[in-house]
């Protein structure tokens, strides 16, 4: 049985750029999620910010890619258990 391939990109659509905190679960900490994301799905990412504790790990992310698969990202990130929430712009630009 082949293993399914991922829907080729459409080459002209415009990517998509969304900045957004990530709330990690204890459970989570000491995982590869980032790399992860990046692996599953075709997204450019890049940390503003990072605080990880033994409690809880909060990370500043941006993805940029094409709109269906920043939203594929967010979904697999929310189904491991990390909070997803947007960034307010006014609190990335100050």
């Amino acid at each position: 049985m082949a293993t399914p391939k991922k829907p080729a990109r459409d080459r002209f659509a415009k990517p998509q750029t969304a900045r957004l905190w990530l709330m990690y679960p204890p459970k989570l900490i000491q995982k590869p999620v980032i790399w992860e994301l990046t692996h599953k799905f075709e997204l450019i990412t890049n940390v503003r910010q990072a605080s990880v504790t033994d409690e809880i790990g909060i990370v500043c992310l941006e993805l940029e890619g094409a709109p269906e698969e920043v939203q594929a990202g967010v979904k697999w990130l929310k189904k491991l258990g990390v909070s997803v929430e947007p960034v307010e712009l006014s609190a990335m630009e100050s």
